[in-house]
């Protein structure tokens, strides 16, 4: 897991906000959860590679 956060900021239609937040709840999922996890299929699909912060100096045989 990330050992550091940065803050993005979305503007969305309050409608669309009102139902995400909705269904997260009925998934037992915060949207912070499932809007990082969009983020890293985004980059897999796209073929970006990441490492996650605090991880940087981590051995290959540490993780």
């Amino acid at each position: 897991m990330e050992s550091k956060t940065a803050r993005l900021t979305v503007l969305l239609d309050p409608a669309k906000k009102k139902a995400f937040e909705q269904l997260c709840a009925r998934q037992d999922v915060t949207p912070s959860q499932v809007v990082r996890q969009l983020i890293r299929d985004y980059l897999r699909r796209n073929g970006v590679e990441w490492q996650p912060s605090g991880q940087e100096d981590l051995d290959d045989g540490a993780r």
